[in-house]
C-alpha cells in the first residue's frame, strides 16, 4: 500500500478582492482561502472531491464549526503557505486543522481547527462514513497533542516568539 501524506500543503498569493482598506487579509476571508486549500490538496493527494461525490453519492462533508485564531497578518500579494491535516474523525465527523504560514515558513499567520459532519444531501441528515473513508482517515489522521483549540494556539506561539 501507497504512504500518504498526513500534513498537506498548497501556497497561494493573497488577492485585492479579498483584502481590507490596510492591505491585510479580511479576516472573513481567512476562511475562504483554508477551504480552497483544503478542497485542493484532497483531491490532489487523496483522490477526493467534495463536490464529485455529492453530484454521484448525495453525500459529503458540511461545516459544523470553526475555531480561528489570527496571529499575524497576511498581506496583499503576499505569497502564503497552508498545511493541513487530519487530527480526529468519527463514523460522521472530521476534525481538521489547518495553518497560513509566510512564504518561507518562519511566521505562523493564523491557525484554525474546522469540524465538518459527513451528510447525505438527499435525506439532509447526517450520514455514515463508508468503510474506504473511514480506511483513509485511519492512514492519514495526525492527531495534535493538545485538547482544546486554546491550548493548541499556546503550543504554537513560543515558536511565533523565536521566530519573530
Amino acid at each position: 500500500m501507497i504512504q500518504l501524506p498526513n500534513v498537506l500543503e498548497s501556497k497561494t498569493k493573497i488577492r485585492f478582492q479579498d483584502c481590507d482598506p490596510f492591505n491585510h487579509l479580511n479576516n472573513g476571508s481567512y476562511i475562504n482561502y483554508f477551504m480552497n486549500h483544503r478542497e485542493d490538496v484532497l483531491i490532489k493527494h487523496y483522490d477526493v472531491d467534495i463536490y464529485k461525490m455529492a453530484k454521484q453519492r448525495g453525500k459529503s462533508w458540511v461545516s459544523s464549526s470553526n475555531q480561528i485564531a489570527y496571529l499575524k497578518p497576511a498581506f496583499l500579494m503576499e505569497n502564503v503557505v497552508f498545511e493541513s491535516q487530519l487530527i480526529r474523525f468519527t463514523n460522521s465527523e472530521l476534525h481538521v486543522e489547518m495553518r497560513m504560514y509566510n512564504e518561507d515558513k518562519s511566521h505562523l499567520k493564523a491557525i484554525i481547527w474546522c469540524g465538518f459532519v459527513y451528510f447525505n444531501l438527499l435525506t439532509q441528515k447526517r450520514d455514515i462514513h463508508t468503510e474506504d473513508l473511514m480506511q483513509l482517515f485511519e492512514n492519514v489522521n495526525n492527531p495534535v497533542n493538545a485538547i482544546s483549540f486554546e491550548k493548541r494556539v499556546s503550543q504554537l506561539k513560543p515558536n511565533l516568539v523565536k521566530n519573530s
